[in-house]
């Protein structure tokens, strides 16, 4: 194909995957009370899943009822004329995006699969697949985690009995949905270390000399995302080490691949050279 054969493919590859979206995007708008009413919405309701599971735990561990989650003590606040169907906009991109991000990544794969060898395709696909599962444990992760616990303590923390909590939409829905999104980007960092692996840039022995550094610095991506408590920061901050030591075995197995097929290749061209 032509340079300019590639761009016309480039942008069906983009137009497919923006209609994918747009697909999506008219589902969940259309399912709107499903939408904010059990899912948006439902961290914010005491008898959400995460809520009750906590205080089943905390009376499992003889702690009584100081895991359970009492009633909410702050309500939404819309004070734009369009601020709600804007939000309902917001929301709906959001979901079609989640919804569309496997089909969007086969998109991706399919565009590039023309200039792989048959080996390569393979583990490609199999790459789709584990980085569609990873987004969406991430997603999950958030969803059902980081932002309950981010709304429970910012929407129940006073400085005083005087002054009543009255959270704007936007800002609810935004903590919600930044939360869930960024944990499932967050969530790719095995195939980001696949990657960097494959392209020479890190090697394990380098990883495992900056472990200490690489956790340092999911504490701090764990304290930004998530409320300043410890328990909060661990909640994120181990799943993420977890991650980075998976990242490493995977980059230790790229590397033995790769080495392999070096030493196949050299073997071969020694003894077809003349």
């Amino acid at each position: 194909m032509t340079f300019l054969e590639h761009l016309e493919e480039l942008r069906w590859t983009l137009m497919r995957s923006a209609l994918a979206i747009s697909v999506g995007m008219v589902a969940c708008f259309i399912a709107k009370d499903f939408l904010f009413d059990s899912i948006i919405l439902a961290p914010k309701d005491a008898s959400f899943i995460t809520y009750r599971a906590m205080c089943s735990l905390g009376h499992r561990l003889g702690m009584g009822d100081a895991m359970c989650v009492g009633d909410m003590v702050f309500t939404l606040q819309n004070i734009s004329m369009s601020g709600q169907f804007f939000t309902h906009l917001m929301v709906s991109f959001v979901g079609g995006f989640i919804l569309a991000f496997p089909y969007v990544l086969w998109e991706v794969w399919r565009f590039i699969a023309p200039g792989l060898h048959a080996s390569e395709k393979g583990s490609v696909g199999g790459l789709v697949f584990f980085a569609s599962l990873l987004f969406l444990l991430g997603v999950g992760f958030g969803f059902f985690l980081l932002a309950p616990l981010s709304i429970q303590f910012f929407g129940t923390y006073q400085v005083s009995e005087a002054v009543q909590n009255t959270v704007a939409l936007d800002s609810y829905i935004a903590m919600v949905t930044s939360v869930t999104l960024w944990t499932g980007v967050v969530f790719e960092l095995p195939l980001v270390i696949l990657f960097l692996a494959r392209a020479g840039l890190v090697t394990p022995a380098f990883l495992r000399t900056y472990r200490k550094h690489a956790f340092v610095l999911i504490l701090v991506i764990a304290a930004i995302l998530t409320p300043p408590d410890v328990v909060s920061q661990l909640i994120v901050s181990v799943p993420l080490m977890l991650l980075y030591e998976f990242g490493i075995i995977i980059a230790a197995r790229t590397v033995k691949r790769m080495e392999r097929a070096n030493t196949v290749t050299k073997a071969v061209q020694a003894r077809t050279r003349p």
